[in-house]
């Protein structure tokens, strides 16, 4: 399956704009290259935004969250790689052999 680029955010919100004056989205399909259904969610998702629904997340906490998300994934193999580390150094100091303390 092949993945197409995004549509650009202007032509978004003309689709949009079409579908609150009074245009189906199963009509502006057909004529344009869009699902019915991804106009719908366009649709939905400028209402969010828009704050004229709140059962979902905004674009901004939808960013938000991603970074988040990168940003934890970051450091949890910080974590593990100091982990790592801090296990071999205990095994390397356990292995040493005594220093004499006595001159």
């Amino acid at each position: 399956m092949t993945r197409r680029t995004p549509y650009p955010p202007e032509f978004r919100e003309q689709m949009v704009e079409l579908v609150r004056s009074g245009r189906s989205p199963e009509s502006l399909e057909k004529e344009f290259e869009p699902s019915a259904r991804s106009i719908r969610t366009w649709v939905r998702q400028a209402d969010l935004d828009e704050g004229k629904r709140q059962d979902g997340l905004t674009t901004e906490q939808h960013e938000d969250l991603r970074r988040l998300r990168r940003e934890n994934r970051r450091l949890k193999e910080e974590r593990d790689i100091l982990a790592k580390a801090a296990a071999w150094f205990a095994r390397e100091t356990d292995s040493a052999p005594p220093e004499s303390s006595s001159s």
